[in-house]
């Protein structure tokens, strides 16, 4: 990918949290990157609404002391100022939208089971790399 194919933010999460993130990088092969880009696939759909709202804003209220950057494929992070404008609007943080709402969705996602966490990420990306490779033919001597 090119430079603008990618898009850098800084998100804020738990060192538990980024435990898990690490430990779920480790596991599928990947970096946190990948992982996170999954786990906001995964989450994202579910995030639209007044229920939801609450539950972002009430995840960004609990402390969060470790950064962490990652690099979004600019398609998934055109998703965020709708996502941040929904949890900046009426008493949201006074973070970024893009940031605080990445942070939110990646922490609400990180909060589920961690083995289910593993077995989902393990059927997105079922069969990658299982391709059998076109070998050229050879030639009759």
């Amino acid at each position: 990918m090119d430079c603008d194919d990618e898009v850098m933010l800084t998100v804020r999460i738990s060192a538990a949290e980024r435990a898990l993130l690490r430990t779920l990088a480790r596991g599928h092969g990947g970096d946190v990157s990948d992982v996170a880009v999954d786990g906001l696939l995964d989450v994202i759909p579910a995030l639209y609404g007044e229920a939801a709202t609450l539950r972002l804003r009430r995840v960004l209220a609990r402390p969060a002391p470790c950064a962490v950057t990652l690099w979004l494929p600019a398609p998934v992070a055109d998703l965020l100022p709708l996502l941040g404008a929904q949890v900046s609007g009426a008493g949201g943080p006074a973070t970024g939208p893009a940031s605080a709402a990445l942070s939110a969705a990646l922490r609400l996602w990180l909060a589920g089971d961690q083995a289910a966490l593993a077995a989902a990420l393990a059927r997105l990306h079922q069969g990658r790399g299982a391709r059998p490779v076109a070998r050229p033919a050879l030639a009759a001597a």
